[in-house]
């Protein structure tokens, strides 16, 4: 989930941002989450230093009364997050030139003079952002897109222990490397979609080869790199034998 941050010294229209944003991404349902929402950018940086990855920030440019304006606080991201989204969001249109002077790659310069521009503005920079992170994923790592409530999760498929049968009909549970997602589907059409790197070893169980860490025969058990276990079959021992020599 990509952490979106907002640094605006204007409270009021801080708050709107953020109203703004929330609504979007859950219409969306984009893989997304407002995590600060603050008029102080040591308190931004803060929390980047804490968090780790990539992140999303609408920033201001002139932050009255702070220590630094919204392009220092740019530099300041760029040295923790390089692959971070920077949007300026600021009054002073002409000001746009700057983010090349700082060299800080902002992805846009929005005015907020004009609301609905304002507005219109970050739903453009969410859609971008969208396709280029969909762009990446599929040249640097395969991910699993699954739909849960509202919301759209895409999980690295190295990350997945093994997929389970959650005992109810069509209910899936997927057990990652750090959580459980509960989604409707089929072990079949699962198995069918993920291919070789997936081996069905059991009728409730879809396991990612790559992850086994090593099988118990005597229980008929499989240990996964994260320490969760799943069942095997009695006929599937001997494939399992042959697959992680």
């Amino acid at each position: 989930m990509l952490p979106v941050y907002i640094c605006e010294d204007d409270a009021v229209l801080r708050s709107a941002q953020r109203r703004f944003l929330e609504r979007q991404i859950l219409i969306e349902g984009l893989d997304m989450e407002v995590v600060l929402c603050s008029g102080h950018p040591e308190e931004l940086l803060q929390a980047v230093e804490a968090s780790s990855g990539r992140g999303i920030y609408f920033l201001d440019v002139e932050l009255k009364g702070e220590s630094m304006d919204g392009f220092s606080l740019g530099q300041e991201i760029r040295k923790l997050d390089s692959r971070g989204f920077i949007i300026y969001v600021t009054a002073f249109a002409d000001l746009a030139f700057e983010t090349f002077r700082y060299h800080l790659e902002a992805l846009d310069y929005i005015v907020k003079g004009d609301t609905e521009r304002m507005y219109a503005g970050i739903r453009h920079c969410l859609k971008v952002i969208t396709e280029r992170m969909c762009e990446e994923n599929k040249q640097e790592r395969s991910f699993f897109s699954v739909k849960v409530m509202d919301v759209v999760k895409h999980i690295p498929v190295d990350e997945i222990m093994f997929f389970e049968t959650a005992g109810r009909t069509h209910r899936i549970e997927l057990h990652g490397k750090n959580d459980r997602i509960d989604f409707i589907g089929s072990i079949r059409e699962l198995e069918k979609e993920l291919g070789e790197r997936f081996l069905r070893v059991h009728r409730a169980y879809l396991v990612n080869m790559a992850q086994i860490a090593q099988l118990d025969l005597k229980n008929r058990e499989i240990l996964m790199q994260n320490g969760e276990r799943c069942l095997f079959s009695r006929k599937m021992k001997d494939l399992l034998l042959e697959k992680l020599r």
